[in-house]
């Protein structure tokens, strides 16, 4: 079943958006998987990528992930941003800058702190959605170095799904 992914700024302009397959739910949320070769849409800008990959979208969580097959340098990429709002036809959040990225020698990083500050004045971010965005991107960064569910290798099974 197709499922479509929308992310938007906080201004309500689309940011990345695409087509995705649902995979499957569990504990961890939904599953989406993406097929080597699949087109990406940077607002309207194409992106055509040579790998496949599965992203988690939490029920309850204020982030989702891209779990990367090689040959991408980076094994994970976290994205922070609003929770996310699913339904078989779409998922939607809103983008709110700071991502989490593991590469595939083991560094992590939080990255976008620039532009998360700039945001905060140019969307007048309400001081709740920076504490929780704050708070979201503390959390992944332990979570991600440690390997902690579901950054623990869970991903594999998902991502065997996708062609």
């Amino acid at each position: 079943m197709e499922t479509f992914v929308r992310y938007t700024k906080f201004d309500g302009s689309l940011h990345w958006n695409h087509p995705a397959t649902y995979l499957g739910a569990d504990q961890h949320g939904t599953w989406l998987g993406v097929p080597a070769g699949a087109t990406l849409l940077r607002d309207t800008t194409p992106k055509t990528l040579s790998y496949k990959f599965v992203m988690l979208f939490p029920r309850d969580a204020w982030w989702t992930a891209c779990f990367n097959a090689q040959p991408t340098r980076t094994e994970l990429y976290c994205d922070i941003t609003t929770v996310p709002v699913i339904t078989p036809e779409e998922v939607t959040m809103v983008d709110l800058d700071l991502d989490v990225t593991r590469w595939r020698d083991g560094t992590v990083n939080l990255l976008d702190e620039d532009e998360f500050i700039e945001h905060q004045v140019k969307y007048d971010y309400p001081p709740q959605v920076v504490k929780s965005a704050q708070d979201s991107a503390d959390w992944l960064l332990r979570a991600v170095r440690e390997r902690q569910s579901p950054f623990d290798g869970i991903h594999e099974e998902w991502l065997r799904l996708v062609p």
